[in-house]
């Protein structure tokens, strides 16, 4: 056994591929590898970097193995590290190495940072004393080493003065360490006064934290009570015991408010994690984190395959979202995957929200999770008041899509001088595009799906594959000139017509693919929140906790629009996406009012958001769940077949219906085209598993796979356990 062993003549190597096991390396004399020593290896005619892994290795005659290349100068993964990534290939059915791929995403990361030349003051002195030179030796007093861009930027001299000195004896050439990428946090810098109940819940963390073991905690919180404050002291006691922290974030975009919010508290940013970071940064990031330099990270679900040395606590901000989910490669929800991670370390989990899942409510209940709650809002601000508006009984003029009602208080909120925020959850100026002569529909040309026109860029895009082209001025069907006519609203036509009807308002559109990306999307959020804009059009990203004092007026343009699909968690969606996004009003006190647009106002998501009454939705839905069998009471996977033609895809996912097992705990549905039957170029078949919460689901799936026919051809499978999309 390697783990009996430390230094061994072969050894169990898991790669960055879909290799179901570790393969065996010999390891050359002299050359000491442990489990969890980030080694280079051979595979076929390249080199790639790859794990020593747990395990036996078959004694074999050395001479016949590949032998490792290298080992770096890396701290080891370590075994909780090394447990979480089995755990994971294990519960979602994927291939090892293609979980430990995501370890393994910082390759220059793994060799040491290089030392920085610098300087240091010796006892020779100067031949000639200039001001500038006083400057830089008073500056160089203590005998501290320094850069020679930074003591010439801290003596406000040329660096011509820093070289002259240099050259007469006065600085010697030293090699100083490579800077934090982020200063250490400290936690008595900015300690806040909580109010009553934030205290309780900070307390009820801080126990958690001094208690050492695995726990996880739901801070159920309404919009604007504090929840951030109260998770920090979480943060800020992990940190006094020593420990490393991460800090799940659900979106890049509020990143840098976050940042600000934890400087102002400990005085230091937390390093970042996430696919808009320069390589550079993130290999530094992934370097310090393994060395313990790095002490908190705010991070995306990637973050939680970073190999922290100490890590003593997760929080999972705004658990509830759907953007935890990864669907590509390695399906897993970074919500579900963080209480694993804790529970394999050892160590406490804060689940914070609003508008927390179904799920986690259950666990809840049920005692697997504490729950602490904040049921007002900071320093006493009201919620919202929350209206429906039937848009049967006041609909909007013809071609409009805003009721009088919801324009008769923009308008009020204009005078106050205060902000509006429309919602609409679709991008773009409308879902559809037709020729009003012959019927012509613009769609994908390699999905099932309507190309997006985006008036702004003059583009029609599919929203799937990506696919792109120019919005023609005729017909490409009839020819006909100037007859095309966009069908429904995206947040592109709510702006033109709110400039319409307000144009002296400053409007802005905020969504996930205007031009300037993540930066551009940044600066306009801070924008908004420092009242630069009157009107603010968004889609789902501006739900997703930001903190806009000037707001007081939130109209929800659609509010059905998440009920019209047959996802068995569109209710639960659309209860949590319109209260976080109405929840963007009044957070500083002033009078606020949320407006939902609906054609089915008794409908009991619109009941239960409009009295205020989210006991009452939970209380319904898990009832409903429970009764359905439904997750969390029930198990459910998807299996998604494609292939490039429908006939390949369709004849692999019924060869895998007819190699189901039988068991009695545990049933297959389907197969059936997929709502999205294709996207680029691939048809698509969908299987969905459905059984008993204890049902072994993974066990029935790896038979049917292994019974079922070979892949051959183009077809691919994909395995989703706990599935969030059913498209």
């Amino acid at each position: 056994m390697i783990e009996d062993s430390p230094f061994v003549a072969a050894a169990p190597v898991l790669v960055p591929m879909p290799a179901e096991r570790p393969y065996t390396y010999a390891v050359p004399p002299g050359m000491r590898v442990v489990p969890g020593s980030i080694v280079r290896v051979p595979l076929g005619p390249r080199q790639v970097a790859g794990i020593v892994w747990d395990g036996a290795v078959e004694t074999v005659d050395a001479r016949k193995l590949r032998p490792i290349e290298a080992v770096f100068d890396c701290p080891p993964i370590d075994r909780a590290m090394r447990r979480f990534v089995d755990w994971i290939a294990q519960y979602t059915l994927s291939a090892p190495g293609m979980v430990a791929r995501m370890l393994l995403r910082a390759p220059e990361a793994f060799d040491p940072e290089p030392w920085i030349e610098g300087l240091q003051r010796t006892l020779a002195e100067p031949d000639r004393l200039t001001d500038a030179r006083r400057r830089v030796l008073e500056t160089a007093e203590g005998g501290l080493a320094w850069t020679r861009s930074g003591l010439a930027h801290a003596a406000g001299v040329s660096s011509t003065v820093i070289d002259g000195l240099r050259a007469q004896g006065v600085f010697e050439t030293v090699k100083i360490p490579p800077r934090p990428v982020v200063a250490a946090p400290d936690t008595s810098h900015a300690v806040p006064e909580l109010m009553p109940d934030q205290k309780a819940a900070a307390e009820k963390l801080r126990a958690a934290i001094a208690a050492d073991t695995f726990n996880v905690t739901l801070l159920d919180g309404v919009t604007g009570s504090g929840k951030t404050e109260v998770y920090f002291e979480a943060v800020a006691a992990a940190l006094d015991k020593g420990k490393q922290v991460l800090i799940l974030l659900p979106e890049i975009a509020l990143t840098h408010a976050f940042l600000e919010r934890f400087q102002d508290r400990f005085g230091a940013k937390p390093g970042e994690w996430h696919s808009d970071l320069p390589p550079r940064m993130r290999e530094r990031v992934w370097r310090q984190v393994a060395e313990g330099g790095v002490r908190v990270v705010a991070g995306a679900r990637s973050a939680l395959f970073l190999p922290f040395k100490e890590l003593g606590l997760i929080v999972v901000d705004e658990e509830h979202d759907p953007a935890y989910k990864q669907e590509d490669r390695v399906f897993y929800n970074a919500r579900d995957m963080a209480v694993v991670r804790g529970h394999i370390g050892g160590f406490p989990v804060v689940l914070a929200s609003a508008t927390p899942s179904v799920e986690s409510r259950v666990n809840a209940s049920q005692g697997r999770y504490d729950r602490a709650v904040l049921s007002s809002r900071f320093a006493e601000a009201a919620l919202p008041d929350l209206k429906s508006i039937d848009m049967r009984r006041s609909p909007p003029a013809r071609g409009g899509f805003l009721s009088p009602l919801l324009l008769e208080q923009m308008q009020r909120t204009l005078e106050r001088q205060e902000q509006s925020l429309l919602f609409l959850n679709r991008r773009g100026y409308a879902p559809l595009t037709l020729c009003r002569v012959c019927g012509h529909r613009f769609g994908c040309p390699v999905c099932s799906a309507w190309l997006v026109e985006h008036r702004f860029r003059g583009q029609l895009v599919c929203h799937h594959c990506g696919h792109n082209e120019r919005r023609p001025e005729a017909c490409p069907e009839c020819g006909t000139l100037d007859h095309l006519v966009a069908c429904g609203p995206g947040v592109e036509r709510i702006a033109e017509e709110v400039v319409g009807h307000f144009p002296d308002a400053r409007t802005i559109v905020l969504s996930s693919d205007i031009l300037g990306g993540v930066r551009r999307l940044r600066l306009e959020l801070e924008a908004v929140a420092n009242g630069e804009a009157d009107i603010v059009i968004g889609t789902q990203l501006v739900a997703k906790g930001h903190n806009f004092p000037g707001m007081t007026l939130v109209g929800v343009v659609d509010a059905d629009l998440g009920l019209a699909n047959g996802d068995p968690r569109a209710a639960e969606r659309t209860f949590q996406l319109l209260s976080q996004v109405t929840g963007r009003a009044g957070r500083t006190g002033k009078k606020s009012l949320g407006l939902l647009q609906t054609y089915q106002p008794d409908h009991p998501v619109m009941r239960a958001i409009v009295s205020g009454d989210s006991e009452a939705f939970y209380e319904r839905e898990i009832a409903e769940r429970e009764r359905a069998a439904l997750p969390p009471f029930g198990r459910l996977a998807g299996i998604i077949v494609s292939a490039a033609t429908r006939g390949e895809a369709e004849g692999h996912a019924r060869g895998l219906r007819r190699a189901a097992p039988t068991a009695s705990d545990l049933f297959v549905l389907g197969p059936a085209e997929a709502p999205l039957s294709l996207i680029g170029g691939r048809h698509r078949f969908r299987l969905l598993v459905q059984g008993e919460r204890r049902a072994d689901m993974q066990g029935f799936i790896r038979a049917m796979l292994a019974e079922g026919p070979k892949l051959r051809g183009s077809v691919r499978v994909q395995v989703d356990i706990d599935p969030q999309s059913f498209l």
